[in-house]
């Protein structure tokens, strides 16, 4: 799968030893592989899912050939390796993937899809044709596995679930984390909408056996929220960019009194501060994937990045949604008008993969644990 597309990605691991580790310094994107693959996502997401254009649509009859032409290049499975059915990319060109999702408020699962073939992967698991998502995306959620091998638990607010084929499992076992596969069709669905108005359901998992299982020893108990976290995170700065790019120009195109509203220092104003809330989205974010493609396990210096980015990246989103719209005015609360489309998911992106509030009381308690006197160094370190 994804032949085009794999032979300028670079293959991904994450590694587990020292050699490993050096072996990871060799493959690792340090020029513009994860530029190539943004463009090549870029120019897909124009083609088949400009928003303007998908705004306007009445029927779903789009989706059908924007997934194929996503399978085709191999980024829904970007991170999964060759053996294991995937494209074997780096981490880098994924996150490069996800800033464009953002730009494009793209309306289909590929993050959830590339989310779920990783996880599967830190388990050896191969990953299944067709669209994926993963389990739990909220805090304090725990999925068990008992002695049968049946799960059960209930993960809150999955987005995506209907309409994904699959479910990979982060699972809580008594020998330790564990990942597992499981057809969406077996469990049972509580179905609802986000904030944007896409799928998102709670999944109960009652008795449901999975088609796979494997442990993951090396995978933290919160591994796919820090994973997830940053991936929400990139996609909410790339949504910024875009709606700063749409108020920047209407700005320069609205005309009153006679003269362009960019000209008025108010509308200055907010221009500046949004470009200020976007600046500081992509800069966290940005540092966020970095410290985990650099990473060989989730540890505290990831926490720190992660926990970061996500509570600084929903601030830019609760501030960024509303400049815009308040430059905008009342045509951009209009369901007509593309806005909505970047602030709605943005909003609710806010709460996938723990909340800011979550993120802010577990970097708090982490400051705390390790005492006064290790704050500054910590910070200064990154």
């Amino acid at each position: 799968m994804g032949a085009g597309f794999a032979a300028l990605a670079k293959g991904f691991t994450w590694p587990h030893d020292a050699a490993e580790a050096r072996n990871r310094d060799s493959l690792r994107v340090a020029g513009d592989s994860d530029h190539i693959v943004a463009d090549a996502a870029a120019r897909i997401f124009a083609d088949l899912a400009d928003p303007q254009t998908l705004n306007r649509e009445k029927d779903d009859g789009w989706k059908a050939p924007l997934w194929r032409a996503l399978e085709n290049a191999g980024l829904p499975l970007a991170w999964v390796p060759d053996h294991l059915g995937g494209a074997g990319a780096s981490l880098a060109d994924g996150f490069a993937i996800l800033g464009e999702t953002g730009r494009h408020a793209l309306p289909v699962p590929i993050a959830e899809t590339l989310a779920a073939g990783w996880l599967l992967a830190q388990a050896a698991i191969p990953s299944p044709a067709g669209a994926m998502t993963v389990a739990p995306v909220r805090a304090n959620e725990t999925i068990d596995i008992d002695a049968d091998g049946a799960l059960s638990g209930r993960a809150r607010a999955v987005p995506f679930a209907p309409e994904a084929k699959h479910i990979a499992v982060l699972v809580s076992g008594s020998k330790g984390p564990a990942v597992a596969l499981v057809a969406a069709a077996d469990c049972r669905l509580d179905r609802g909408l986000s904030l944007a108005g896409e799928p998102s359901s709670g999944i109960i998992f009652a008795g449901v056996k999975p088609q796979r299982f494997s442990p993951a020893p090396h995978l933290d108990r919160h591994a796919l929220l820090l994973m997830g976290a940053t991936m929400r995170s990139l996609e909410i700065a790339g949504a910024l960019e875009a709606i700063l790019a749409l108020s920047v120009a209407y700005a320069n195109e609205r005309v009153a009194f006679e003269r362009p509203i960019a000209k008025f220092q108010a509308v200055q104003q907010n221009l500046a501060r949004l470009a200020g809330e976007t600046a500081a989205a992509l800069a966290v974010s940005g540092s966020a994937a970095d410290a985990i493609a650099q990473a060989d396990a989730f540890d505290d210096a990831v926490l720190l990045e992660v926990a970061s980015a996500k509570i600084r990246c929903a601030e830019a989103a609760t501030e960024g949604a509303a400049i815009a719209h308040q430059v905008f005015g009342a045509i951009g609360f209009t369901k007509e008008h593309v806005l909505h489309r970047f602030t709605l998911r943005m909003l609710a992106w806010r709460d996938d993969f723990g909340n800011e509030s979550m993120w802010a009381a577990k970097l708090g308690t982490d400051v705390a644990r390790r005492g006064a006197d290790e704050f500054w160094p910590l910070v200064a370190s990154r």
